[in-house]
């Protein structure tokens, strides 16, 4: 997901979308935990942008 794309969302799609990258998150580290994930590097991915809807919502609230 793109910086720039997150900058046209309002604040309800971004909140929506952390939601369900939270979710996502707590997914993938429950299957690494029990070892049938596949792609480790997803986690880092999703931690990453976690933190730019992060980003993109605090940039709004000014």
């Amino acid at each position: 997901m793109k910086a720039s794309e997150l900058r046209n969302m309002s604040a309800e799609q971004l909140t929506a979308t952390l939601k369900e990258l939270k979710a996502e998150l707590f997914n993938l580290r429950f299957q690494h935990a029990i070892n049938q994930l596949e792609n480790p590097m997803r986690i880092q991915t999703v931690k990453k942008d976690i933190a730019r809807v992060n980003t993109a919502l605090s940039a709004l609230e000014k």
